[in-house]
């Protein structure tokens, strides 16, 4: 049986202070429970903003103590399975978001989730939208700061890429002892950029595993999913974000993987894509993906030596 961690056990802020809310060993799997972002707030029957929290946004589930982990570590957490409820919800707000300009009315609205689709209605008609469930705030407690659950940064947080999904694997720098684990965020699905300030917010489930892995001076937060690597970087604006994901790839061709920077330069530009995941969060952040099969090809398989393996 599973360890589970309810989701009354949150936070609003990762921060090296934080009490761990629950302990696990390595490669143990935990199922951890999820609020939606508005923090389980807003319903059908209480669909108005009047009386809303906003203090209570981004909620991260957590954190979470996992022992061996020590400050500079690289922890890799797995994303097992990702469950999520059977109705989402969108939110448009005037002022909020890379459309702000176009929003004048505030409305919430509701996905009912049928068939793994999401089921919007529009004006035009009705659409049925297929699920692709991810994690939008996902990291550890940095070293020296506090940093809101809704702020994206070195250490994690609200990211929002759409990566971040079942079987996917994200890597991270420990700034703490037991790394203080959290997560929560859901969408059922999200396109990249999340231009309107929101996915398809809802509550769910996370069931993930943990491990340190050998792999001294990984960029971190970096996303292993199936076919590809990519870093993740934020910054205050795009282009800074972009520069230091350019950094970062570089830095795990060269460094981890072992290229030489004029090939990594080279695979950089023909293979490497540079993708945006958010623009509306206090810090923009964006993707280099490098696609899986060019580095099998040059012998490079995987992150962390021969211990990468939860036996």
């Amino acid at each position: 049986m599973n360890k589970i961690l309810a989701k009354d056990k949150v936070i609003y802020a990762f921060e090296p202070t934080l009490e761990p809310v629950i302990t696990v060993d390595q490669c143990e799997v935990l199922t951890i429970e999820t609020m939606d972002c508005f923090a389980d707030q807003i319903t059908p029957e209480n669909s108005d903003m009047d009386g809303f929290d906003w203090t209570r946004v981004n909620p991260a589930t957590g954190p979470v103590y996992i022992r061996g982990v020590k400050p500079g570590d690289i922890v890799r957490i797995d994303i097992l399975q990702i469950q999520i409820a059977g109705r989402a919800l969108m939110a448009t707000i005037p002022g909020a978001g890379a459309l702000s300009k176009h929003i004048v009315d505030a409305e919430r609205t509701f996905l009912d989730i049928v068939n793994n689709h999401a089921v919007l209605k529009t004006g035009r008609g009705e659409l049925s939208i297929p699920v692709n469930p991810m994690v939008g705030v996902i990291g550890v407690a940095p070293a020296n700061a506090s940093i809101p659950t809704g702020t994206p940064d070195a250490h994690g947080g609200n990211m929002d890429c759409r990566l971040v999904t079942e079987g996917s694997s994200v890597y991270f720098t420990a700034g703490v002892e037991g790394g203080l684990f959290a997560c929560g965020d859901l969408h059922a699905v999200m396109g990249d950029g999340e231009v309107l300030i929101c996915g398809a917010e809802v509550a769910g489930e996370v069931t993930v595993r943990a491990k340190v892995v050998d792999s001294p001076g990984l960029p971190t937060p970096l996303v292993e999913n199936g076919g590809l690597f990519a870093v993740l970087a934020s910054a205050e604006t795009v282009d800074a974000a972009c520069e230091l994901a350019n950094d970062m790839m570089m830095e795990f061709l060269t460094g981890t993987v072992g290229l030489e920077v004029n090939d990594a330069g080279r695979l950089m530009t023909l293979v490497g894509n540079l993708r945006i995941c958010q623009v509306v969060d206090p810090l923009m952040t964006v993707r280099f993906e490098i696609p899986r099969w060019v580095l099998s090809d040059l012998g490079f398989d995987h992150i962390g030596g021969q211990d990468y393996i939860c036996s």
